[in-house]
């Protein structure tokens, strides 16, 4: 007798694992108003891309969402080895390494860009 795990093709079975990641430790992403959805999965090369959508395209904290979902899930997926995101807000956040991602931004706490609209420094 099989079950439907072992019927489920295998790229198929992986989708559901990572599905069901999500859900169970990123409960916070529904229930603030926002959806985790994933873009493409390619399993020969470890690769994931996830679509933050609806409250995360606008919410400050979503880069952190996106780091610690990168961290955990190559953690306790195995097969995955690189995790990109995509918060709508201005294309592909890659989280591989840190490198091209979005950074949380605070008041005061420039780049030094001048076309920043953070408003003006605080004067302490």
């Amino acid at each position: 007798m099989s079950t439907e795990t072992e019927d489920q093709d295998p790229e198929d079975e992986l989708r559901e694992r990572i599905t069901n990641f999500l859900r169970r430790n990123f409960p916070q992403i529904q229930m603030h108003g926002g959806s985790a959805a994933i873009q493409d999965l390619d399993r020969e090369e470890g690769t994931v891309s996830i679509q933050l959508g609806g409250a995360c395209s606008g919410c400050g904290i979503s880069p952190m969402t996106i780091q610690a979902i990168k961290t955990r899930m190559t953690k306790e997926i195995p097969e995955i080895e690189e995790v990109h995101a995509d918060t709508g807000m201005g294309g592909n956040e890659g989280m591989a390494g840190g490198a091209g991602g979005m950074e949380p931004s605070f008041p005061g706490g420039g780049t030094g860009d001048s076309d920043s609209d953070e408003g003006p420094e605080a004067p302490f």
